[in-house]
């Protein structure tokens, strides 16, 4: 019962001060909250900035990986006499030309 009371006298005591008052003490009490919006913009463009090396990185050696699959996969169908090595040939070398280009583009792309 004593919290109840205390209650009712904290609204009361609410109740009496003006409406500007009140918004005036919200706004002191969130300022310290508060950032630059820049400031945090820009550690956002440096933290994604500093992924591009090893997200590049990544995408060469996937490209190398998939380089050599497809040069046991050709060799294979190359020596089982498959009519169709040539697609498979041209269809794993893309593949590997793609992820090289792509990764060296996104990196001219955004300057890094």
């Amino acid at each position: 019962m004593k919290i109840w009371n205390w209650n009712l006298k904290r609204f009361s005591k609410v109740r009496m001060l003006s409406k500007g008052t009140l918004l005036l003490l919200l706004l002191i009490q969130f300022d310290g909250y508060t950032q630059d919006g820049v400031a945090g913009i820009n550690e956002a463009n440096q933290k994604v900035r500093s992924y591009f090396d090893a997200g590049t990185e990544l995408m060469y050696a996937v490209g190398a990986l998939l380089g050599l699959i497809g040069a046991v996969k050709v060799y294979q169908k190359w020596n089982a006499g498959d009519p169709d090595t040539g697609k498979v040939a041209a269809a794993w070398f893309g593949s590997c030309v793609f992820l090289v280009v792509v990764a060296t583009v996104i990196k001219s792309f955004f300057g890094v």
